[in-house]
């Protein structure tokens, strides 16, 4: 019947998908809406249509948690291709000039490595122009699309760990003589891992760019907890529910728990302030923010900021949506 909605639309939980390549995450999310019944779907951060690995979306109302798992640390898995540069810093780019063979095949594990360590730390990083960053209202990558010259400023970003996985690995094509390398690299929100790719290239004065890329991490979630949109839809065909991690579950990850009675609950629901007794999740002056108020039922009521000893919370959840244990259904 027009209207109604599916057994699962008035679900709420995150969901936490292996994408594929050649997908964007705005196929990712417009798949999870058909399968999950409801348009209320969301992303914490895009991932390049080349790149595989992690996509954490949110479901109805745990969208509102999404909004703090975009600044989390990340990790990835990459490989660079030292040798030449592409218009894009990636694979999917028009390869410019081929460095000299001669000059590729002096690169040694040393100076690769120096090159590498380079980017590590606290750093102002330019992005790459083909990228989603807005300039004017309108994202870079279309207006390098429509001819425009675009140079993005630089922007702050911290590499906290670049883990080279074995050798250099001398590779060849067509097209030129080149080395490939692989890396792991933990970095701060915003960093984009083919602007390393460039920047050892350049340092290294044989250019460089991104040929693989696959994000492992984003925070506390990891890919030993996702599911391929294949596995879903199949899943979906038999009538089980989506596997969403609820939003209590979530929330406790990411924030201090605070357990509340039902007239907490109640009161913090109406937007009214309750009284906060001492509490792991309080500092010792009675002052945090944001805990997640949780019910002792597992029901995150929403995320409160308490001054003083008294809690007010700064985020609802609503009372009617829940995630079912992953299989069953709603």
């Amino acid at each position: 019947m027009a209207g109604v909605k599916s057994a699962s639309s008035a679900v709420s939980g995150i969901l936490l998908v292996d994408k594929p390549a050649g997908f964007t995450s705005h196929d990712a999310v417009a798949r999870t809406r058909r399968l999950a019944g409801t348009r209320k779907v969301g992303h914490a951060g895009t991932l390049d249509p080349m790149a595989t690995g992690l996509l954490v979306l949110g479901v109805n109302s745990s969208t509102r948690l999404l909004t703090f798992v975009v600044g989390l640390d990340k990790e990835y898995l990459a490989t660079v291709r030292l040798g030449a540069a592409t218009t894009t810093d990636d694979a999917e780019g028009e390869l410019l000039d081929a460095a000299d063979p001669t000059r590729v095949r002096a690169l040694t594990e040393e100076s690769i490595g120096e090159a590498f360590a380079a980017q590590r730390g606290t750093i102002v990083q330019v992005p790459s122009s083909v990228s989603a960053i807005k300039v004017d209202g309108k994202r870079a990558y279309a207006r390098v699309r429509a001819g425009e010259d675009v140079v993005l400023d630089g922007r702050t970003v911290t590499i906290s760990e670049i883990e080279l996985l074995g050798g250099p690995r001398p590779v060849s094509d067509a097209s030129g003589e080149f080395v490939d390398i692989d890396v792991r690299v933990v970095c701060s929100s915003g960093t984009y891992i083919r602007a390393i790719a460039r920047d050892v290239g350049a340092l290294l004065g044989v250019g460089g760019h991104l040929t693989a890329l696959r994000r492992t991490r984003i925070g506390p979630f990891g890919l030993a907890d996702t599911h391929t949109l294949d596995e879903l839809a199949d899943s979906a065909e038999t009538g089980a529910a989506l596997p969403l991690l609820t939003p209590a579950s979530v929330a406790g990850r990411l924030f201090p728990v605070l357990e509340v009675d039902t007239d907490a609950a109640a009161a913090l629901g109406h937007g009214q302030r309750i009284d906060v007794a001492a509490s792991p999740a309080l500092t010792a002056d009675g002052e945090s923010g944001p805990v997640a108020a949780i019910t002792g039922d597992g029901r995150l009521v929403g995320l409160v900021a308490v001054t003083k000893g008294r809690g007010k919370s700064i985020v609802n959840f609503p009372p009617d949506e829940y995630a079912p244990p992953a299989g069953a259904t709603p």
